[in-house]
């Protein structure tokens, strides 16, 4: 992944290996930020207790970007969305945004929980998570992702 402005900040270390679609709930990893920036790239970020990070699908590949509508995760129940309507790798830039929980801040070393990126993730930008610029108004959502995410944060156990 490279282009202009868009090289990886760091990198998942540990957590998941597994990219797989549920079952994320009680992973811990590190988001580990390149050792050229100085500590002071995260000084305050302590006080906050989630992230908005954004990462690159990095086992994709661009054969699987699908320019079309189609039922999410392929069940015919749910009815068929356009590309910009799914969460998942194929999507053009392959890119994700994650809101993991900041347990600790080490020096360059950012100790996370719930975030659904696996081991090896590029983490091309992250911030801090702000209630205030989060959504305004109503939240309207169709049933779907209700049902289809019914065990994403549950344990693997």
């Amino acid at each position: 992944m490279s282009g202009p402005g868009l090289e990886p900040i760091g990198y998942v270390i540990g957590g998941r290996t597994d990219p797989g679609d549920d079952y994320w709930g009680g992973a811990t990893a590190l988001i580990r930020l390149d050792p050229v920036y100085p500590a002071e790239v995260v000084q305050g970020l302590e006080e906050f207790s989630h992230l908005i990070v954004t990462w690159h699908f990095h086992r994709a590949s661009p054969e699987d970007v699908a320019l079309h509508a189609r039922s999410p995760r392929d069940n015919p129940a749910w009815p068929p969305t356009g590309t910009f309507v799914h969460r998942n790798h194929r999507r053009p830039n392959q890119l994700a945004t994650s809101f993991p929980r900041l347990l600790k801040v080490d020096g360059l070393d950012l100790h996370v929980a719930d975030l659904d990126a696996i081991d090896g993730t590029p983490v091309v930008d992250l911030a801090p998570y702000f209630p205030q610029m989060g959504p305004r108004g109503e939240i309207r959502v169709p049933a779907w992702p209700g049902e289809m995410l019914g065990d994403y944060w549950a344990s693997p156990e």
